[in-house]
């Protein structure tokens, strides 16, 4: 039985929570958040067995096998950190941090401590991308040259809420534009050797919109794009020499449409809400003693989050605890 807990009560935590009802072999043991109350109410909820005032607590939880940390992307690399020094393996949700010098600290505590870590990218472990992965292997496609991935949807604009704050990390590439920069990784298994972006800056300063050209080496391309003021088709299109294969709804995915000679449609459905696989994949690989996953290695989200970096410096946008602080 692996005891997880979770980090941070926000939306996606539930999700999580609700997944790990799915998973043989697994239990929510404990949650935090800096609020009691709203930690009490959210373990009543999920059914933990405790629930810890402060995050320090459940870090330090000698019950607690591994950590699933859910705060805000600007407190991801402080949660990690403190959780691999608590001695806890950790699955962090995406972005795996604001950019890649903070990735870099975290892989560092984990290489140093010898603890299992991943980035929370789920989409990698569903039914349907394992799928389209081992086609794309089996060439039935021919040899990929255009990824087109596209996630957008519509939120009011508030200047406190997450999705609009700089102090937090907020805009639309952090968000959901790193699932289309990820299944660029996903598709072409290497970085870009140029890219081109654009973006809409909001009253805020974060990007409310944006749009992305990745060439690669072999002349391949990736055209992404991401919004949080509008909603996009959110699929993802990937096109070969000969053939295509279309996944809507790419970081959900529950059907893959196959176009290479004839058309077919793959179409398998979660056992819970998605995000079981990604909890199987941490428990696997930490019962077979392994630091990282092969499916969604380190390195692969220190470069992205490089990726993410050199996108962003195109626009200009400078996140608060990105800026020198000056001496005190």
């Amino acid at each position: 039985m692996t005891k997880w807990g979770i980090l941070g009560c926000g939306n996606i935590a539930g999700k999580f929570a609700d997944a790990l009802l799915a998973v043989p072999n697994a239990q929510l043991h404990a949650v935090a958040s800096r609020s009691e109350t709203k930690a009490r109410e959210f373990g009543k909820k999920h059914h933990a067995t405790k629930w810890h005032a402060g995050y320090g607590a459940l870090a330090a939880d000698p019950e607690v096998d591994a950590v699933y940390v859910a705060t805000p992307h600007a407190l991801h690399k402080a949660h990690t950190i403190l959780c691999l020094n608590g001695g806890k393996p950790v699955l962090c949700e995406k972005p795996f941090a604001i950019n890649r010098r903070e990735a870099e600290e975290m892989v560092a505590v984990a290489r140093t401590k010898k603890l299992f870590l991943m980035e929370a990218m789920w989409t990698r472990f569903l039914p349907v991308i394992c799928k389209v992965r081992e086609l794309l292997a089996g060439g039935i496609i021919g040899d990929v040259r255009m990824l087109t991935a596209d996630f957008g949807f519509r939120a009011e604009v508030n200047p406190q809420a997450r999705l609009f704050d700089p102090a937090l990390g907020g805009g639309s590439l952090l968000d959901v534009g790193v699932y289309s920069v990820a299944m660029a990784f996903m598709i072409f298994n290497r970085g870009p050797s140029a890219l081109a972006s654009t973006a809409s800056l909001g009253t805020t300063g974060v990007d409310e919109q944006a749009a992305a050209i990745l060439r690669y080496d072999k002349g391949e391309m990736a055209l992404l794009s991401s919004a949080i003021i509008a909603r996009t088709a959110n699929e993802a299109n990937i096109f070969g020499t000969g053939g295509s294969i279309r996944i809507p709804s790419f970081w959900r995915a529950v059907t893959a449409t196959v176009s290479a000679g004839d058309t077919r449609e793959i179409s398998i459905p979660f056992r819970a809400n998605g995000y079981e696989y990604e909890a199987e994949e941490v428990m696997r690989c930490v019962a077979e003693g392994r630091l990282e996953s092969d499916m969604m290695p380190l390195s692969e989200s220190l470069d992205i989050m490089a990726t993410m970096d050199a996108i962003r410096a195109q626009w200009g946008l400078v996140y608060p605890m990105e800026k020198p602080q000056g001496n005190l």
